[in-house]
């Protein structure tokens, strides 16, 4: 329910879909009957935000409880947010209209560093303070989740409590226990402090840093009886876990418009660069006829004709097959499409094909991340070029035509004949199409090559390397591009400033913190987008603050260092990364 002065905006704005609400499976209650309200916030656009699972999943939870009503709050576009100052309007949630100030919880979802601006600037215009110590009372408390969180350090000083792990259960723990204090009439620090007792909880404000002389932490220590390690919540049977029957079904187009079932959580497999092959373990799947059934009805009560099944590997669910056929039995019919995101060169069998081809060829997308078998061996992504080329021989003689394929560049001990090995396993794909005789007639082939700059993130083996410098990167993109020879390849890759900043703030501290908050200041936001993103900006900043980035992006730590987060503990040991 947006407000008159709202609407007056709208005519002004690109795409005012985004700001109105009114949605299908909306949840609307009555204020006088709920005694808690939650404003979750998704740090990025409307389309982006509405195509995020853990988002759907905590929002339709939450509203489930009778007296919780949780709404959904998105960053407005530069346009929107401009119109909003000039008229000072403060940012709103989409199902009432009511200021986020209004709520009890304001929480956050973080799911890539260069969120972390957009977080401040939602929590600016909502003329709430941005730092936890300016907010004294007990309201407008300040949570965050998601895989960021797994270094809340850069943005410690603004956030009331972090979730670790899982969000299902700890979330609704933290309400429960926020209500408990609120009749008892606790102070803000009184709940923080029980907060703190609860697992998978993080209160940044009970602990002390200190550093040495060459700006490597000394020591963390908490204050009072919070724990010294943070251990993540995690949700162990998939089949008794919370999962929606159906999705707010958005008015405007969003990234992924489609019916979304998570059909197991973790990976089975170990590669070196992924922080979520880590974080998410152990590997615990759905059964086949719980995600049947979950599908099922989520395509009745959203009216969607696609379904993906995700997870980090989709095609190493031990079921795939059987599950296929029972999806198959009602999808055909219903004209409802099945798609398979992220398929391991090894796991795409003429099996799975069949069965996904039923009712709409969209490309196939596989990541072998590294152009040569030696880096592939470095990273642990155990896929062979002969893999790749028999999968691909497979999908072309099935009728496909166009193969995605994801690398990365800056990996440690790269070199530039590993670059290029990029292009010539391009030129590869495209050669296996020439030679397969049951290649679709009359049509070409298109093969596109995306590679992104590899960012070293905590928790994984290669937390300790360094990343690549920014000229580094550059020569090696351009190196791919003088390797390619030919127009049936498409080279797209991924901005090196961005990926520099996205490493200083993954392997951040709290001294990123007042960095942050001058960026607040100057109206910094969608640093994930090119419109509205300048390095040198940031860099005067830092210089500003006197703080280095270099120092935690381009720096090889030793394994005695003490990281800013190595009081939280994922379930995977430091002695296995440092084996690794």
């Amino acid at each position: 329910m947006v407000s008159k002065e709202v609407e007056k905006l709208l005519l002004k704005v690109q795409k005012p879909g985004r700001y109105v609400g009114g949605e299908l499976n909306e949840v609307i209650k009555d204020k006088k009957k709920v005694d808690c309200r939650f404003a979750f916030c998704f740090p990025d656009t409307y389309e982006v935000g509405m195509s995020h699972l853990g988002m759907k999943i905590l929002y339709s939870l939450m509203n489930a409880v009778p007296y919780i009503w949780c709404e959904r709050v998105f960053a407005p576009w530069v346009d929107m947010e401009e119109e909003m100052i000039k008229h000072n309007i403060p940012l709103y949630a989409l199902e009432s209209g009511d200021p986020v100030s209004d709520f009890d919880f304001i929480g956050f979802t973080l799911q890539y560093e260069l969120s972390f601006t957009n977080m401040l600037n939602m929590l600016r215009l909502s003329g709430v303070p941005i730092k936890s110590c300016d907010r004294k009372e007990l309201k407008n408390i300040v949570v965050a989740g998601g895989p960021c969180a797994c270094n809340p350090e850069p943005i410690a000083d603004f956030v009331d409590i972090f979730f670790i792990g899982e969000g299902e259960e700890v979330d609704l723990e933290v309400i429960e226990l926020f209500r408990r204090c609120r009749a008892e009439g606790k102070s803000k620090q009184e709940f923080l402090e029980l907060s703190s007792k609860i697992e998978g909880v993080y209160v940044p404000a009970l602990y002390d840093v200190t550093y040495n002389e060459d700006g490597t932490i000394k020591s963390f220590t908490p204050k009072g009886d919070a724990p010294a390690k943070i251990h993540k919540r995690i949700m162990l049977d998939m089949d008794k876990s919370f999962y929606p029957d159906n999705f707010v079904v958005p008015l405007v187009e969003i990234v992924h418009d489609r019916a979304v079932q998570e059909i197991f959580r973790g990976c089975i497999r170990g590669c070196r660069f992924c922080q979520a092959g880590m974080i998410y373990r152990p590997v615990r799947e759905k059964s086949p006829e719980t995600i049947n059934k979950q599908c099922r009805a989520l395509c009745d009560n959203t009216g969607y004709d696609e379904v993906s099944l995700s997870s980090l590997s989709s095609s190493d669910y031990s079921q795939i097959v059987p599950l296929l056929d029972k999806l198959n039995e009602w999808s055909k019919d219903e004209k409802v499409s099945i798609s398979l995101p992220s398929l391991r060169v090894d796991g795409f069998t003429d099996d799975i094909m069949n069965k996904i081809k039923t009712v709409r060829k969209s490309g196939l997308t596989f990541a072998p991340e590294a152009g040569s078998q030696r880096m592939r061996d470095v990273i642990n992504k155990n896929v062979r070029e002969d893999e790749l080329l028999q999968t691909c021989t497979t999908a072309f003689a099935g009728g496909w035509t166009t193969v995605k394929l994801y690398f990365m560049i800056g990996l440690p001990t790269e070199t530039m004949d590993d670059v290029a090995a990029i292009a010539g396993l391009g030129q590869s794909v495209v050669d296996a199409y020439y030679k397969c005789p049951d290649k679709p007639k009359g049509k070409s082939v298109r093969v596109t090559a995306s590679a992104s700059s590899f960012v070293p993130k905590p928790f994984t083996p290669f937390q300790w390397e360094p990343q690549d410098t920014i000229p580094v990167l550059h020569e090696k993109q351009q190196h791919i591009k003088d390797s390619i020879t030919t127009r049936k390849i498409q080279f797209n890759y991924h901005d090196a400033d961005t990926s520099y900043l996205e490493a200083v703030f993954a392997r951040g501290d709290r001294k990123l913190c007042k960095v942050m908050e001058l960026a607040c200041e100057r109206g910094f936001h969608f640093d994930g987008w090119n419109d509205c993103f300048s390095l040198e900006k940031w860099l005067e900043l830092f210089d500003e603050c006197g703080v280095d980035p270099s120092f935690y992006a381009n720096r090889r730590r030793s394994f005695d260092e003490i990281l800013p987060w190595d009081h939280i503990d994922y379930g995977v040991t430091k002695d296995f990364l440092i084996r690794e």
